[in-house]
């Protein structure tokens, strides 16, 4: 089943699927270090989870930009919008690479996206429109160290359900390190799970 298709049918259960991730999402946006009426990125949003945090940390004078190719996940996040009311929330239907992305954003955030932190033209493009000394954060799977087999497991059977492909777990963050310099790098034992954050320079990669 192709990960389109997946998409499509979890959706209506996909905020429970999460559900147990939701420290290490807290975690990755507190690395963001938004301030009110900062303009911030949500790279591949799906149904919209990370929207209240980010909502919170920009204020109602502040912008969030959220990009979701699913059309069945954009649209849990544009109710969840409409339930909140939050008129400060731009919602993109679009592939990461292709989003119609306007300005220079503060912050972007890349959670649970391996196939975005994959793709170096969908990495180039949202670097382009976030300003020098803006803010990314990324959190994801990784490989465990081998001794971890249970971790290995875990990411084994999250990744052919959820990623286009396995390659790149042991260093997923590398591509986007390699376009905005060094990240700050966290695996919390027994690993499986990483957050990696950074501050962009002048002298980034373009």
């Amino acid at each position: 089943m192709s990960l389109p298709t997946q998409y499509r049918w979890r959706a209506p259960f996909y905020d429970l699927e999460l559900a147990a991730f939701e420290p290490w999402r807290h975690a990755g946006i507190v690395a963001l270090r938004l301030a009110p009426g900062e303009h911030v990125l949500d790279l591949g949003c799906g149904t919209g989870l990370s929207l209240a945090l980010l909502e919170r940390g920009v204020g109602p004078r502040g912008r969030i930009t959220a990009v979701e190719p699913s059309g069945e996940m954009l649209e849990r996040a544009r109710r969840r919008v409409a339930r909140q009311g939050w008129r400060n929330v731009e919602l993109l239907q679009a592939p990461a690479a292709e989003a119609a992305l306007r300005g220079q954003a503060d912050a972007a955030l890349f959670h649970f996206t391996h196939d975005i932190l994959q793709d170096e033209a969908a990495l180039r493009h949202v670097l382009a429109h976030l300003r020098p000394g803006a803010r990314v954060a990324a959190v994801g799977l990784a490989w465990a160290p081998p001794w971890a087999l249970l971790s290995n497991l875990f990411v084994l059977g999250a990744g052919l359900y959820s990623v286009s492909s396995l390659q790149g777990l042991d260093r997923p963050w590398a591509k986007l390190e390699a376009l905005c310099g060094p990240l700050a790098l966290r695996q919390p034992l027994p690993g499986g799970i990483f957050i990696a954050s950074a501050t962009l320079g002048h002298d980034r990669q373009e």
